[in-house]
């Protein structure tokens, strides 16, 4: 068996250095999100803190999209407002739970974790953002919030 691995790997170069580089992105990101202050939560455990826990719901889509449906009270803040920390109205909500939420749940993290970075102490990103909670038939208010 490690005789035909020996063989692949002499046969076919790029690709197996391009499946090396992917295991090794898959682990770095496995790691990085399990020690992360940041977690991923579901539709239900977001609902719970809005409800339970006066959570504050930040949308970083467009304003476009943040007004055809968002979550109810959210804050449309873009990555690059918060990267660049202009926080706005975001800045007195330091001491609540904050869920962090893009379209798919794809690009919240890093603006999680500059969030965290910034002292806000329990940052979360909602699992598949806006499709998915909308796939539930959650509520979404329209226009500007």
């Amino acid at each position: 068996m490690l005789q035909e691995i020996i063989q692949f790997v002499g046969r076919h170069p790029i690709l197996s250095l391009s499946w090396v580089a992917l295991l090794l992105a898959v682990i770095v990101m496995t790691f990085k999100s399990r020690f992360s202050k940041v977690k991923e939560i579901t539709r239900a455990e977001a609902t719970r803190l809005i409800n339970k826990e006066d959570a504050v719901v930040v949308d970083l889509r467009s304003r476009d999209d943040f007004r055809k449906g968002h979550i109810i009270g959210a804050i449309n803040l873009t990555a690059s407002e918060i990267k660049a920390g202009s926080l706005g109205e975001l800045e007195k909500h330091k001491a609540q739970p904050v869920i962090v939420v893009c379209a798919h749940g794809t690009t919240s993290r890093p603006p999680a974790e500059s969030l965290s970075q910034n002292g806000f102490g329990q940052v979360y990103i909602l699992k598949e953002g806006i499709s998915g909670w909308s796939g539930e038939n959650l509520p979404l208010a329209r226009g500007k919030s």
